[in-house]
Order: structure tokens, then C-alpha cells, then sequence
């Protein structure tokens, strides 16, 4: 089956996000709201094994802060500090201080002029993919993602496929005619889980996870072009 199809995963694929983004973000959200709490690169590794923010702050309280789980009000508090975290995020982002990884943008284009569809599969928010989009990838057009999957718009989040499977349905595609870019290993996996070949490109945040089932695994995007993805694509 030919490659009709590309399908982005955001955070440490096309943006070393984590490390430079998110992690001050939360920290930030943290200080504003007169919390203790300092996330440092260390801890940030180790909580970025759960994917989605509120999802990361409840697994941190369950580790760390476990009395706060018996607050009444422990759900709109999990929820005002991820929307916290999310304006701060975006603040970062607007001021432009993180930029592209090597080759990201390049083989957006090429794909795009090849005809190949592209489209997100993330767990970030969608004013993140926004803030993103409008900053880190500015040299991209504006539409050049053809279907955006981001957030809360499925109740799993990786390494679940469900996201992968929503953004199947919305380009009507197999997923053996797409193939997925990600960069850790509950991305694999929730790609693989939606029939989805698989290349990795490792982030900072994930060298040394085990990415068994890629069909390679790379240290960034630079010089990867669409005729290689070709070469990699299984159909």
C-alpha cells in the first residue's frame, strides 16, 4: 500500500517541548499558585512515563503529595493548575526561544509538495499545538496539517491508540497507508496499536527507552526526506 499519509506526534518530535516548554510551564503554574512543588529535569523523566498534563500532576500527587487526593475539590484543582500551566506554556512558546528539531521543517515541505497528507496525533493540548504552530513552526503555511488530533478530544491518552484511531477515522485512511513519527516509547506503542508503521526520532527525554517495532529509530529528522520514508514504509 503507498504512503498517502503522514501523522505527527508534537511534544520532542517536531519540538524538544518537554525539556524547554511544559517542565518550566508546570513549574511556573506551581509557584503562581503558591505550591512547593519544583520539578526538576530528573523527576520531569520519570513523570512524563503517563501522558496528559492533569493526568502527570494526579500521578505526581499519588507519589508524592498523596493527602491532596482527598480534597473535595481535588479535581477542579488538578484542572485550574493545567490551565495555569497551559497559559505559561504558551507564553514560552510566543516569546520564540524554542526552536524546530533539525530537519522538521524541511521534510514537512517536501512532503506537502509531494502531495502527501499530514495531520497531529498528540496528547498536548490544542492551544499548545496552536502556540506551536504559530511560533516554533512559523515558516510552515498555517494549514499544513490537514487533521489535528490533540488533548482531551479522546478519554485515552497514549500509550491507548485511541488518538491515533480518531485521526485515522478523520482521513479516512488504513492505517498501513499512513505512517507515524514519534520520538518516545508510549508514542510506539500507541501507534503500533493503531496499525501504523512506526519511525522514531529520540528526544532528549527519551534516549534509552526500548523502541522495539520501529521501523528505525533515528537521532533527529536531518536529511530524512520523503523518498526515504518510502524506503522505511512496509507497503
Amino acid at each position: 500500500m503507498n504512503l498517502e499519509a503522514v501523522i505527527f506526534d508534537v511534544d520532542g518530535t517536531l519540538a524538544d517541548t518537554e525539556r524547554d516548554g511544559h517542565r518550566p510551564a508546570f513549574n511556573a503554574a506551581f509557584r503562581q499558585a503558591g505550591l512547593p512543588w519544583v520539578w526538576d529535569e530528573r523527576l520531569y523523566g520519570e513523570l512524563l512515563a503517563v501522558t496528559g498534563g492533569k493526568e502527570r500532576i494526579r500521578h505526581y500527587l499519588e507519589r508524592f503529595q498523596p493527602t491532596w487526593l482527598a480534597r473535595p475539590d481535588i479535581d477542579a484543582t488538578i484542572a485550574e493548575l493545567h490551565r495555569a500551566k497551559t497559559r505559561h506554556y504558551v507564553e514560552l512558546m510566543n516569546r520564540g526561544d524554542i526552536p524546530p528539531r533539525p530537519g522538521v521543517v524541511d521534510l514537512i515541505r517536501e512532503l506537502a509538495a509531494e502531495g502527501v497528507r499530514l495531520a497531529v496525533a498528540t496528547t498536548t493540548s490544542p492551544e499548545n499545538v496552536d502556540a506551536l504552530l504559530a511560533t516554533t513552526l512559523r515558516a510552515l503555511p498555517a494549514d499544513s496539517f490537514e487533521v489535528i488530533g490533540a488533548g482531551d478530544i479522546v478519554p485515552a491518552k497514549k500509550p491507548a491508540p485511541d488518538i491515533y484511531r480518531w485521526v485515522l477515522q478523520q482521513l479516512d485512511l488504513p492505517g498501513a497507508a499512513c505512517l507515524a513519527v514519534e520520538d518516545s516509547a508510549n508514542g510506539l506503542r500507541a501507534a503500533l496499536g493503531a496499525a501504523i508503521p512506526t519511525l522514531v526520532t529520540v528526544s532528549s527525554t527519551t534516549r534509552g527507552e526500548s523502541f522495539d517495532g520501529a521501523l528505525a529509530v533515528l537521532p533527529n529528522l536531518a536529511g530524512v526526506n520523503p523518498a526515504r520514508l518510502r524506503q522505511w514504509h512496509p507497503g
